[in-house]
């Protein structure tokens, strides 16, 4: 049974979009919960195309059974003399208590502790206070009355039980009045996420003062307004099978590459025993040549239970140089190259100089409900907050992950796989420990065929084997720019970094072509800038 206290730690990674929202996921560790409560201000121009998207992604995890997410357009009006006298009784109810517990015909159908619901009234009410300067008994009685109306009928739409650990996402709009502001907060205090889109405009500075939420501005102010959502309307009109794929199927002339991207399973499945090594093969067609691309590339050990595959279909373009400049987006002291003089020259390593970059770079087990290692992969340290960074699919299957630090006995255990992108195959795990995270390239200079390169990694459990290798080419696969290298790479590999003579990440190594020669692939540090924005520091 968990606790009756909960303790909520806001926003410990900076959100700057709807879908880096709709992605994250916060963990809980000794009752305290990791929550974000975000406004992102204006619209960019995409902003409708964004919320549609975020309202299939999190459709799909809440059709599998992983999320609640809620997004609510306008919060109801209370009048009826009914339903102001039971609220007006559970207020006189909580007085009666000192304060200490309080529940309502909804919050006990769902399991939310009184003593919980309780801490989050008092803290709700002091923030209403702290924004009027004085708060009467009159004013305290009608607003808390509101809060547990307005919980109740968001609650009422809930399709399981609340939980305290539960992944529960709410989105409202143009949110402005100061009550229901701090109805937002309040559902922080019970655990929920919370993202308060303010397209149109936004609090007033009284609110803000409170230092509540943090905002992003994302573009212009616009009066654009931003279709409600159904739940039901996602499943009449997709199917839930097909919204809780996750990855749709790409089909073109000329043949596909389908490889195997599992979504993150914290359920207990069950699927056929494999042998350590082995791994899951799906064929790729160019002409009448059939090429085979192993992914994931972790290294699995014979169990009685796996993941369940989640198919997306790839396409390899002619080779191409990456096309997207990430400089202007991060801060300056993660710049590998300057013009500034009180900046240490960058010169380029040896190999035994990288090689000792190894410490940086972790094993991670994989394990299913029973607490079983099912496989392995690799991850890289990428910030001082415990941030490691992998693939997706190797975070995608476990029910825990343990972490390995070269030269250390500690084993790190965590559940948190607090950002994962299937599309990108990149997840961000967490550990309690400072962590000293690889410098990400900050692509001053393009990266060419022939260039030297190291990559680090754990190929079948082998911790931080390092090659060398080159360059080979530049490949684009599902629109996300990859680099193909030489450095062997094995199954156990995926999520180790691929280096350039200066010891900086330009890659993450994710998969290999296997009718062929170390033909391997890597995520370019593009979409890893992109990616972990936020988690660097």
């Amino acid at each position: 049974m968990m606790d009756s206290e909960l303790r909520i730690r806001y926003n410990p990674v900076h959100i700057v979009s709807v879908m880096e929202f709709a992605q994250s996921k916060g963990g809980i560790r000794q009752n305290t919960k990791d929550i974000n409560f975000i406004r992102l201000l204006g619209d960019p121009g995409t902003l409708q195309r964004e919320v549609q998207q975020m309202d299939a992604h999190l459709s799909a995890a809440m059709a599998e059974g992983n999320c609640i997410y809620q997004r609510i357009a306008k919060l109801p009006g209370l009048s009826a003399q009914q339903e102001v006298a039971y609220y007006s009784d559970c207020y006189q109810n909580w007085k009666q208590r000192g304060g200490l517990t309080i529940e309502t015909e909804q919050s006990k159908k769902m399991g939310i502790f009184p003593e919980i619901l309780a801490q989050a009234c008092q803290k709700t009410v002091q923030v209403l206070s702290d924004s009027k300067k004085s708060l009467n008994a009159s004013i305290e009685k009608n607003f808390v009355v509101k809060l547990l109306f307005w919980l109740d009928q968001l609650l009422k739409d809930f399709p399981r039980k609340w939980e305290q650990s539960g992944v529960i996402k709410i989105v409202s709009h143009n949110i402005t009045r100061g009550q229901e502001y701090c109805f937002f907060y309040f559902l922080t205090c019970l655990g929920m996420d919370v993202l308060l889109l303010q397209s149109g405009q936004d609090i007033g500075q009284e609110m803000e003062c409170l230092g509540l939420s943090c905002k992003q501005r994302l573009g212009e102010w616009t009066t654009n307004e931003i279709p409600e959502y159904h739940f039901e309307e996602y499943k009449a009109m997709q199917g839930t099978e097909n919204i809780s794929q996750g990855v749709s199927n790409i089909q073109e002339s000329g043949g596909t590459v389908k490889v195997h991207l599992p979504e993150r399973n914290r359920r207990p499945v069950k699927s056929k025993s494999q042998h350590s090594g082995s791994v899951d093969h799906k064929e790729q067609q160019v002409s009448s040549n059939p090429v085979k691309i192993h992914l994931p590339e972790r290294n699995r050990r014979s169990v009685s239970s796996q993941p369940q595959p989640a198919n997306a279909s790839v396409k390899i373009s002619p080779p191409q140089r990456s096309r997207v400049d990430m400089n202007s987006s991060f801060p300056q002291h993660n710049r590998a190259d300057t013009n500034s003089s009180s900046m240490p020259v960058r010169q380029e390593k040896t190999f035994e100089e990288l090689a000792q970059l190894a410490s940086s770079v972790v094993l991670v087990g994989i394990h299913n409900n029973r607490g079983e290692m099912i496989g392995t992969g690799s991850g890289i340290m990428i910030g001082t907050k415990g941030y490691i960074l992998t693939n997706n699919h190797v975070a995608s299957g476990g029910c825990f992950y343990t972490v390995r630090i070269e030269e250390e006995q500690t084993v790190y255990e965590t559940e948190e796989v607090i950002k994962y992108n299937p599309l990108l195959d990149l997840a961000v795990l967490r550990i309690d420990r400072v962590l000293q995270p690889l410098p990400i390239y900050s692509g001053t200079k393009k990266l060419v065929r022939g260039q030297r390169v190291v990559a680090i990694g754990s190929p079948l459990g082998l911790f931080n084997s390092v090659s060398d290798g080159i360059i080979s080419g530049f490949r684009v696969i599902n629109d996300v720019d990859m680099i193909q290298f030489t450095a062997p790479i094995s199954h156990g590999s995926s999520g180790g970094a691929l280096l350039n003579m200066y010891g900086e990440v330009i890659g993450i190594s994710t998969a290999g072509i296997d009718e062929g020669q170390n033909i391997n692939l890597a995520i370019g540090y593009e979409c890893i800038r992109m990616f972990v924005q936020g988690f660097i520091c």
